[in-house]
C-alpha cells in the first residue's frame, strides 16, 4: 500500500531530540528523510554503547545521511542545492544560527518558493528570550510543569522523567508541516513554521487552562477596582493542586495499581455498584465521613488474594485502572505486541528492537523503513538521488 508522504523530500538539520523526533515520524510516513550531520556527528549518537545509541536510533531510523560542514563554503552549497529539491527544510539551531550560514528561511525560499520549513527553538524565533538555549527541563521548569512535581518525602522539586517538551513540540512541529503542505498544494507557496517548545508545551498542558481562567478572574476584579493584593481561594488553587488527574494508587498482591477518579467517584462506585456499605455513624462530621469510607476502601482493595481478583472487581465498578509498571514490564504489554508496536530492525552490526510510531492506517502504510544510518552512510545515493550527481 501506499504510504501518506511518499514523494515527500525533507531534509533534516536537527539535533538530539525535538527536530530528529519530527524526521522519524515524517520517515515513517513514508518521507524520504536526509539527516545532514556535522563532521562530529548528532551528539546523541554517543548517548550509549556504540556505534549508535538506543536513544539516537529510536529518533532516526529509516532516514538516510549525510555529513556536512557547513561552518565551509563547500558544505554550505550542498546544503543550498538539496534545499532546492526539498520539500521541506527542519532545524532546530538555536535562532540566528542558520541567517549566519546564509541558509536561514529568506535565503533558501529564494532558491525554492515552494520550501517549507520547520525551525523550532525554546522560545521562538523572535521576541525577547529568543536568544536563551533550551532543553526540555527548562521548558518544563518555565510552563509550571517542574513546580507541580515533589519528590516522594516533599522535599525539592524535580524534573519529570521524560522529555515530553521535546517530544511535543515534535509532534507539533509534524502538525505544522503537514498543515504547511496543504497550503501549498492549494496556494504553490512555501511557508516558515516558527515552533516555539514553550509554546507547544504550554498548549498541550491541561492544567495551565486552570490557571488562565484564574489570572483572568483576578484582572477583572483588579479592572472593577479591587486590590490587586486581594487574593481567593479558588485563584491559587493550582499553586497547591500537584496533580492534574486525581487518583488512588493502590497496593495490590501482585504489585501496586492506579485507580482513576476522584476518591467521591472511587467512592460512589464501590458503594453504588460492588454493595460496599457505608460504615459512617450517624452524626459524624465532614472529616469523619471521609475518614470512614477511607478506611472501607482500603479494607476493600486489601480484601482481594490476587491483583486479577482486584481488577475484575475494579471493571465490574466500572473504574479505569492501570497496572504501575517498570519500564520493562511495560514493553510486554500485550496491547504493543498485538499492534506490532515493538519492532525487530535488521542491522549488519546486530537487529535491535525499536518502538514504531502509533499511525496505523486502514488503506495506507506507515511503520519503520529501516535502521538508523552511519553516519555519512548515504552521501552517494543522496547526491545521486536528489541532485543527478
Amino acid at each position: 500500500m501506499a504510504s501518506p508522504l511518499d514523494g515527500v523530500k525533507v531534509l533534516d538539520l536537527c539535533r538530539v531530540l525535538a527536530g530528529p523526533h519530527a524526521g522519524r515520524i515524517l520517515a515513517d510516513l513514508g518521507a524520504d528523510v536526509v539527516k545532514v550531520e556535522p563532521p562530529e556527528g548528532d551528539v546523541s549518537r554517543l548517548f550509549g554503547k556504540k556505534p549508535e545509541s538506543a536513544y539516537f536510533r529510536q529518533q532516526n531510523a529509516g532516514k538516510r545521511s549525510i555529513t556536512v560542514d557547513l561552518t565551509t563554503e563547500a558544505g554550505r552549497d550542498v546544503v543550498k542545492r538539496l534545499a532546492a529539491v526539498a520539500d521541506v527544510v527542519t532545524e532546530n539551531f538555536r535562532p540566528g544560527i542558520m541567517a549566519r550560514f546564509g541558509l536561514a528561511y529568506d535565503d533558501l525560499v529564494k532558491i525554492n518558493p515552494r520550501l517549507v520549513m520547520l525551525s523550532i527553538s525554546g522560545f521562538g524565533q523572535e521576541g525577547p528570550e529568543r536568544d536563551r538555549a533550551s532543553y526540555a527541563g527548562v521548558i518544563h521548569a518555565e510552563t509550571g510543569v517542574t513546580a507541580r512535581r515533589r519528590t516522594p518525602d516533599g522535599g525539592d522539586h524535580v524534573d519529570i522523567e521524560i522529555s515530553m517538551a521535546d517530544t511535543v513540540t515534535g509532534l507539533h512541529g509534524v502538525i505544522g508541516v503537514l498543515s504547511a503542505l496543504r497550503l501549498r498544494d492549494a496556494t504553490g507557496l512555501g511557508q516558515h513554521v516558527d515552533m516555539a517548545m514553550i509554546d507547544a508545551m504550554a498548549m498541550s498542558d491541561d492544567y495551565l487552562p486552570n490557571e488562565v481562567a484564574a489570572a483572568a478572574a483576578r484582572r477583572q476584579r483588579e479592572a472593577a477596582g479591587e486590590a490587586p493584593s486581594t487574593r481567593r481561594a479558588d485563584d491559587d488553587a493550582g499553586a497547591v493542586h500537584t496533580r492534574t488527574s486525581p487518583s488512588e494508587i493502590i497496593a495490590a498482591p501482585d504489585g501496586k495499581v492506579i485507580v482513576m477518579g476522584e476518591f467521591k467517584w472511587i467512592w460512589k462506585s464501590i458503594n453504588e455498584r460492588l454493595g460496599v456499605a457505608d460504615p459512617t455513624p450517624e452524626g459524624a462530621t465532614l472529616e469523619e465521613k471521609v475518614a470512614c469510607r477511607r478506611q472501607a476502601w482500603y479494607d476493600f482493595h486489601q480484601s482481594f488474594a490476587t491483583r486479577a481478583d482486584l481488577l475484575a472487581a475494579l471493571d465490574k465498578a466500572n473504574l479505569a485502572w492501570g497496572i504501575v509498571k517498570s519500564c520493562a514490564e511495560a514493553l510486554d504489554s500485550p496491547t504493543l505486541a498485538h499492534r506490532g508496536s515493538i519492532v525487530e530492525i535488521e542491522d549488519p552490526d546486530g537487529n535491535y528492537t525499536i518502538i514504531r510510531t502509533p499511525y496505523r492506517f486502514s488503506n495506507g502504510e506507515a511503520g519503520v523503513r529501516g535502521p538508523a544510518p552511519r553516519q555519512d552512510q548515504h552521501r552517494t545515493e543522496i547526491l545521486s538521488d536528489w541532485l543527478g550527481e
